[in-house]
This record gives structure tokens, sequence and C-alpha cells, in this order.
């Protein structure tokens, strides 16, 4: 079986590694987009799908967009029987999704018809979910509203971040993908239509998400700081600078809402009052600064202390 392989980030590897190991497979091209300068220095970096699929010696193809002829028709000529995307990160066109035999597959991080959309691993966490999943269902001109092929639940502990748990789903989206397209491309598996009337839809992240509002709870904002991890955060400002909160935890406490509190504890020496509760810091980052623990944090800033944020 021919399979060409759609997908970007460092968290789809695992599934590029999952196809490779597929019987039968051959994974004649990985598609995944060109690369761009990164960071201060603007250098020039390749998306972590192309280095994984250098590395095992696979032909990358790197276009800017799907949409053009030359571009289809070059994918066309690969005669690939199944093509399998994963955080690709761009739409693929009609022509595109109607080209391989079997049908483009696609990797979604939750259980659909819930969380369809781009943030499903941010608003899970948000929700306070004790399961979430992994869904590998084929690709159609919506998004996420493609039939279902298989699912895989998992537990959560309620210490998950965005990125941990995102890392952790599309592993399990690897093994459920090589578990299930044997069974698909051999005609023992139906594709089921999803329940549109059951659906939930994410939107995608602003950096103005990750704001505190201490009027909302303390356990609300630690399920922020989790889910928004690594991008947006969860931040405040202080004396006309941004302070993200990097660490934070549930102490037993008390104090009004943006107040600055020292509550004693070994693993976050303050908190910051909520309308409900105390959000404990445990470390944290000011502007144009590293990161260091709460305690650190007080000793070069005690004034912090008695400081009421808004």
């Amino acid at each position: 079986m021919r399979a060409v392989f759609m997908g970007t980030p460092d968290f789809a590897v695992p599934v590029l590694e999952a196809l490779c190991e597929g019987p039968a497979v051959e994974v004649v091209a990985v598609y995944t987009p060109p690369d761009r300068p990164r960071g201060r220095g603007q250098e020039i970096e390749s998306p972590p799908v192309k280095v994984a699929a250098t590395s095992l010696d696979l032909p990358v193809f790197q276009p800017a967009s799907l949409r053009s002829s030359d571009i289809q028709e070059e994918l066309s000529a690969l005669q690939s029987d199944v093509i399998v995307v994963a955080a690709y990160g761009k739409l693929l066109p009609p022509k595109v999704l109607e080209m391989p035999p079997f049908g483009c597959l696609n990797i979604h991080p939750s259980l659909l018809p819930k969380y369809r959309g781009p943030s499903p691993v941010v608003a899970t966490i948000l929700d306070g979910l004790c399961e979430t999943g992994v869904t590998l269902m084929l690709l159609d001109e919506g998004m996420d509203t493609g039939p279902l092929l298989a699912q895989a639940r998992m537990a959560l502990t309620g210490t998950e971040t965005a990125e941990t748990l995102t890392q952790e789903l599309f592993k399990v989206g690897g093994e459920l993908l090589l578990a299930t397209l044997g069974q698909w491309t051999s005609g023992l598996l139906e594709a089921s239509p999803q329940d549109h009337s059951q659906a939930t839809v994410t939107s995608k992240l602003a950096r103005s998400d990750g704001m505190v509002d201490w009027m909302l709870a303390a356990s609300i904002l630690e399920r922020m700081q989790r889910a928004y991890t690594p991008w947006p955060g969860l931040y405040t400002e202080w004396e006309g600078k941004s302070l993200r909160l990097l660490e934070v935890t549930l102490p037993n406490s008390l104090g009004g809402p943006g107040e600055v509190v020292d509550i004693g504890f070994d693993e976050a020496t303050l908190g910051i009052g909520t309308a409900d509760g105390i959000l404990g810091i445990r470390t944290l980052q000011l502007e144009g600064r590293r990161a260091t623990s709460a305690a650190e944090f007080l000793r070069g800033y005690p004034q912090f202390l008695g400081s009421v944020l808004s």
C-alpha cells in the first residue's frame, strides 16, 4: 500500500513513525510546510516532521499550498492509496480529498463530534473533563465533520498541560492508525457518520486568552494555566510589565481578588486571591527576566507582597 503523510509539528512525528511501521505500507512521500525563519536571529528552521522524514530517508515535499494544479498533479503522480494527515495545518482541497482510493485519514485529538476545530485539547482541559481521546476519521470538505473509523479513550489525571496531553494523544493516535489502517484498506471496517447534533466547536487561540481575570475562581485559573501551556500562557501585569505564571497550585488559603499574599508553603510561598480561593504560585517570570521560583522572586521583589493586581 502506497501512503503519503502530511504533518508539521513534533507531536505529529509519532504518527509518521507508526505509519512507517505498518505492514505492507510504503510511505512514498511526506508533505510538510516550507522552512521558515524562527527566533530573534531569524535562522531558517525546518518543521519537525521534515527532520524526522529526512532521518527516515523519505522524500519530502514542502509546497506553500495544495491548491495549485501543478502541486496537485505532482501529488497525483505519486499514486498513493491513502493519505494520512496529522496536524498538517493546511486545508486539503476537494481534488486532493478525492485522489487516494482509501481517502484522506486524519488524526484528531478529541472524541468527535465533541471539540471540533483548532483547539480541542485546550478546550478539554478548560472544561475540566475526566476523559478525552483521539479519533481516526475520513476527511471531507467540512471542519472535522467526516465519518469516523476508530476512536481510543484516555482517562485524565487533572495535571495535564495542553503540551503534554497533545503529545500523548498523538502518540495514541499513531497506535490507533497502526491498528486500524489494515482493516480499513482490506474492507473489514466501515466508516460511521458523525452525529452532528452532538457536535461542539472550538475556536482559535489568541494571546489575550491568557490574561488573568482575578474575578474568576482559582480552580478555573489553574485549568487555564495548564490549558494555555505552552501558548499563550497565563499572565497578569505588575508595575507595567507582563508577569507570566508558569506553575501554579491550589492551596487552602484566603485572599481578596488580585491580592498578593504570603501563604508559607514550601512549594508555593506566595498566592494571589481570586473570586473563590487562592491561586498558589510556584514559578513565575517577569517580562525581560528569567523564570524563577516564587521564593526567589520575592527575594528580588519583596514589594510584590501586598500588591493588588487588576
